[in-house]
């Protein structure tokens, strides 16, 4: 049994766009989304429904369309990070990434000695692998956010830290801790989201943020290369095109 490749941090590695897509929480509708051809699927473990016991079945039908299964944990604790890794995610994304020191918590859980200190247990992806600890860095995504103007202020320092894929603007908790909730059309909120963006490009690492129909060629040409979607945005179109035609109010 060989371990499975990370499509991630392939793509990443080699200079391509990634695109991932959030709202899918049953393995029913992951196997269901499989054919549109996306390279990772986003489990919500923050302020979603996504719990431990859910990741093996989940991260199963990930791995049936070669998606990478990536995971939100809801705290920058060790112990979570390799749990989640352990449960067979392929990739973990860290909230709240305010410091340097933060960031580098998330490698030291995320990594295997000598990179980090994760807890030496084999995960669902080791399975038969007999070099499964030799290689297993080489396939783990390690993404943090940045969603808090703290972040950004700090982002020099964060963006020093080896071993992260993605740094991943956040804008609507940005935009709060600016005293701007809501508003991510408010031309401040704009400046940083799109100046942090650029900043982690021009620092030669990926950047990563939300997207939507409306405004992912404008992230594409900043730079992005992690796109994430939101699958009840398209949802929501869908079912409101579908009345207008009907005729239904």
């Amino acid at each position: 049994m060989n371990l499975r490749p990370n499509r991630v941090k392939e793509k990443l590695a080699s200079g391509g766009t990634v695109c991932c897509v959030s709202g899918l929480t049953d393995p029913e509708d992951i196997d269901r989304f499989g054919p549109a051809g996306f390279d990772a699927a986003w489990l919500e473990g923050e302020h979603g429904p996504v719990d431990f016991r859910d990741i093996g079945d989940l991260t199963r039908a990930c791995d049936l369309w070669g998606m990478t299964s990536i995971m939100r944990i809801n705290q920058n604790e060790q112990a979570i990070v390799y749990r989640a890794l352990d449960r067979g995610v392929q990739g973990i994304v860290v909230p709240h990434v305010n410091t340097k020191a933060e960031a580098q918590n998330v490698v030291d859980g995320g990594k295997f000695s000598p990179v980090g200190q994760r807890g030496l247990f084999t995960s669902r992806q080791g399975y038969g692998v007999e070099n499964y600890f030799d290689n297993a860095n080489d396939h783990t995504a390690l993404i943090v956010l940045i969603e808090d103007i703290v972040a950004v202020n700090n982002l020099d320092e964060i963006l020093t830290v080896d071993h992260i894929d993605v740094f991943f603007v956040a804008p609507s908790d940005l935009a709060s801790s600016m005293g701007l909730i809501g508003q991510l059309d408010h031309p401040d909120v704009i400046s940083t989201w799109d100046g942090a963006l650029q900043k982690i490009s021009q620092a030669g690492r990926a950047a990563g943020t939300l997207t939507n129909n409306d405004n992912v060629s404008r992230f594409v040409d900043l730079g992005v290369r992690f796109l994430m979607v939101g699958a009840g945005g398209w949802i929501d179109a869908g079912a409101t095109a579908y009345k207008q035609a009907a005729g239904i109010a």
